[in-house]
């Protein structure tokens, strides 16, 4: 190969700050996960829905669960961030909105390239 196909193969740098942060995040997201389920386990904080609860009710669709339980739907589990069964989706909420957070370095990086087609795509994915 030339040196002109080996530039080309070459990732831009927007791309490398994209995999760190993913890479970086993904062990974040993971190591916060096991936070929050340990203080889950040992009782640190007191569940919404006790554990005998929870197994009384396993049969149940998700509305009827929910009523019983007096669990929240959508964003709702914000709210009971205090308690240890809901403390515990932080950390997959974490994951979940890691790739938004790449994509927003990734259309800085692409507009002060100027490179527009990537910039608007990246723009699209964020919307």
């Amino acid at each position: 190969m030339n040196e002109q196909q080996n530039e080309s193969l070459k990732p831009m740098p927007e791309q490398i700050r994209y995999a760190n942060i993913l890479f970086l995040g993904a062990w974040l997201g993971i190591l916060l996960m096991f936070i929050t389920y340990f203080i889950y386990v040992t009782g640190v904080l007191s569940p919404h829905v006790d554990i005998t609860v929870i197994t009384q009710n396993w049969d149940k669709g998700v509305d009827e669960f929910l009523e019983i339980t007096h669990s929240p739907s959508g964003w709702g589990w914000l709210d009971l961030l205090n308690k240890g069964d809901f403390l515990n989706f932080l950390g997959l909420a974490f994951i979940a909105v890691l790739t938004i957070i790449c994509y927003l370095f990734l259309i800085v990086g692409y507009g002060k390239r100027k490179d527009w087609a990537y910039f608007v795509i990246c723009l699209i994915e964020v919307a």
